[in-house]
C-alpha cells in the first residue's frame, strides 16, 4: 500500500485592511499567533503560522492589510504585503462579504490575475447580515473580461469568527499544495520573534482600550525581556508622535496605563505559560511613523 501524500507549500494570506485575515489564521492554528482588533491595520508585520497535520503542512503567511497608505510605515506595509507573494505557492485573497467592494479588493484582483501564481478567494462573515459575495464575483468578471484572462479562481464563503466553512478551506488548500516534505518540525507554530509578537500583544491591548482614539499613531518596542523560569520580567516602551497623545494613553492618575498593563499581563501569562512582571513607559517621539531607522528598530522595516 502506498504512503498517503504529504503536501506542503506556503500560503500568502492577502486581503484589505480588517476583513478578517489575523482572526482566520488564528482560527486554522487554534492558537493566538496574530493580534486582532475592530481597528484597521492592525496587523503590522508580516506573521508566519504554521499548521502542521497528518495530510501534511501549510506554512501562512498573514500580511498587513493594504489600504490608502500616509508616511512611511503605511507605504512599507503595503510594500510588505505586495511583496510577500513572490513566493508562494497559493495566494488566499480574502474578501470582507459584509461590505461593500473597495479599490483595494479591485487591485488585489488584478494583481493576482496578472500574476502567475495559484490563488482562491475566501468571502468571510458569512455569519453577518447583509452577507453577499456577488458584488465580488462581479468584480472578478468585470477584471478578467477586461484583461482576457478566461480561468476562474476557486471561491468559497466562510466565517473566520464561528469557524463555519474553514474546515472544508483547509481542505481546499491542502488539495491545491504539491506533495513535498515539511518545511518546519511538526510541533513550531510559529517563528515570529519574540519581543515584536510581545509588543504586539501590548499594542493589541492599546487598541482595545483606546479604541479609535489614537491607534495609528501608537507603537511598542520591547527594550529589556528576562526569561525566568517561573516569571518573565517585560520592560516596554509606547511610542506617540505627541505630548497630548501621552496623557491620553497615560489616562487621569495613571489609570488607563495600568490598565493596559494588566490586560497585556494576564494574555502574555496565559500564552506563555509563566508570571508576567511587565513595566510600560510612554515616550513621544514625534514623527516615529515617518522615521525609517525607527520604523527599523521597531520590526517594520
Amino acid at each position: 500500500m502506498n504512503a498517503p501524500e504529504h503536501r506542503c507549500g506556503t500560503v500568502v494570506v492577502v486581503g484589505r485592511a480588517n476583513v478578517g485575515k489575523s482572526t482566520l489564521l488564528n482560527r486554522i492554528l487554534g492558537e493566538k499567533v496574530s493580534i486582532v482588533s475592530p481597528v484597521a491595520q492592525t496587523t503590522r508585520n508580516i506573521v508566519r503560522g504554521v499548521c502542521t497535520e497528518t495530510r501534511g503542512q501549510i506554512v501562512f503567511l498573514d500580511t498587513p492589510g493594504m489600504h490608502r497608505a500616509i508616511g512611511n510605515l503605511g507605504r512599507i506595509m503595503n510594500k510588505m504585503a505586495r511583496g510577500a507573494i513572490g513566493n508562494a505557492d497559493l495566494v488566499l485573497l480574502v474578501l470582507d462579504g459584509a461590505a461593500r467592494p473597495f479599490v483595494e479588493d479591485d487591485g488585489w484582483m488584478r494583481r493576482l490575475i496578472k500574476h502567475d501564481i495559484p490563488w482562491m478567494v475566501a468571502v468571510n462573515k458569512n455569519d453577518e447580515t447583509g452577507f453577499s459575495s456577488e458584488a465580488y464575483r462581479v468584480m472578478e468578471n468585470e477584471i478578467r473580461t477586461e484583461l482576457d484572462s478566461t480561468e476562474r479562481a476557486t471561491w468559497l464563503e466562510i466565517s473566520a469568527a464561528s469557524g463555519a466553512s474553514v474546515d472544508e478551506l483547509i481542505a481546499v488548500l491542502f488539495a491545491q499544495l504539491p506533495e513535498a516534505p515539511p518545511l518546519f518540525d511538526e510541533d513550531m507554530l510559529t517563528d515570529y520573534p519574540r519581543k515584536l509578537a510581545i509588543a504586539d500583544f501590548i499594542r493589541e491591548k492599546l487598541f482595545t482600550v483606546l479604541h479609535e482614539e489614537l491607534p495609528h499613531a501608537i507603537a511598542v518596542h520591547v527594550e529589556k525581556l528576562e526569561e525566568g523560569e517561573k516569571q518573565w520580567g517585560i520592560e516596554a516602551e509606547i511610542y506617540v508622535n505627541q505630548s497630548s497623545q501621552k496623557g491620553i494613553v497615560i489616562g487621569h492618575k495613571g489609570r488607563l496605563i495600568r490598565t493596559i498593563q494588566r490586560q497585556a499581563e494576564i494574555e502574555l501569562a496565559e500564552v506563555y505559560d509563566v508570571a508576567i512582571d511587565l513595566k510600560l513607559w510612554v515616550k513621544v517621539h514625534k514623527g516615529w511613523d515617518k522615521n525609517f531607522w525607527l520604523l527599523r528598530k521597531l520590526g517594520y522595516a
